[in-house]
């Protein structure tokens, strides 16, 4: 892909329900139905991009296992068996990512790239020492008041509030992003329990998975980065010299899909372009 090439490529947005539970799926490019499209310009590869989130029912859907399960079932029923996928995860999206190359052997992805990884010690770090005794902790102490505040406020209130900030934070407009949801009560109660079950739950590194599935896997690590810091990224290097693992050198932050999201599309699609080659 040429970074001087510029294509406009069609997002369509989807609500489907997997795992009993109403799903938003966005898909890029003119694809909208990959089960039953039979035709030759059908794809022979598929990205799928699990962020820092958000078949049969599932217990504890919005926990830490239920997600990897949500994920898991969403690729087993809504992707060709045949299709070659290509995982990208961002935050603790890379830990259910690794979660998806242990317990579905039976997929077929080649690559698995992923971004700033919270994969261990997420309790340990810095920002995990203080969001740990608030969602584990005082997590209950903060539902009232959020359902006293929120909750009375009318849609153009809060859609007024998600324009502002994203003004003073130089972002793009709104209708490119789902924050409006972000400010449901039910919505940050599900964000604040699944954060909770991070801190306890993520702690120590699948070392056995991440070894079976070296060759498939690039790391992207933050210089300054409170959620998985350097330290980690020298411990990978040191546990896994052979393996790809890198040091951002752009100065990225975690939360890079602010700001870098162009940069890291670009970094992805240029680390991708061999692996494309490949695929017949």
């Amino acid at each position: 892909m040429d970074s001087d090439i510029k294509e406009e490529i069609p997002v369509h947005e989807e609500f489907i329900l997997c795992c009993g539970v109403e799903t938003q799926v966005l898909k890029c490019g003119p694809w909208t139905d990959l089960i039953n499209d039979q035709s030759a310009n059908r794809p022979k590869l598929l990205i799928f991009i699990i962020t820092d989130p958000n078949a049969q029912e599932i217990k504890d859907i919005y926990g830490l296992r239920g997600q990897v399960e949500h994920k898991l079932a969403f690729l087993r029923t809504h992707v060709p068996k045949e299709m070659k996928l290509v995982v990208i995860g961002h935050s603790i999206g890379c830990y259910i990512s690794l979660q998806i190359l242990k317990h579905g052997p039976e997929l077929p992805i080649i690559r698995c790239f992923l971004l700033f990884p919270t994969i261990e010690r997420m309790s340990e770090s810095p920002n995990g020492k203080i969001t740990t005794p608030l969602v584990c902790w005082f997590r209950y102490a903060l539902y009232i008041p959020v359902y006293l505040l929120l909750k009375p406020w009318p849609v153009n209130i809060k859609s007024l509030m998600v324009r502002m900030c994203l003004r003073m934070m130089n972002l793009q407009s709104p209708s490119e992003f789902s924050l409006l949801n972000m400010l449901e009560p039910s919505c940050l109660v599900n964000v604040a329990y699944l954060a909770s079950q991070e801190m306890m739950e993520v702690v120590k590194r699948d070392n056995e998975t991440i070894k079976e599935h070296l060759s498939k896997l690039t790391f992207y690590y933050g210089t300054k980065d409170a959620w998985c810091p350097k330290e980690y990224y020298e411990d990978m290097k040191r546990d896994f010299p052979e393996g790809d693992i890198r040091l951002c050198e752009k100065m990225m932050p975690h939360a890079f899909v602010l700001h870098f999201h162009r940069e890291m599309a670009a970094m992805v699609a240029a680390w991708l372009k061999d692996d494309l080659s490949k695929v017949q």
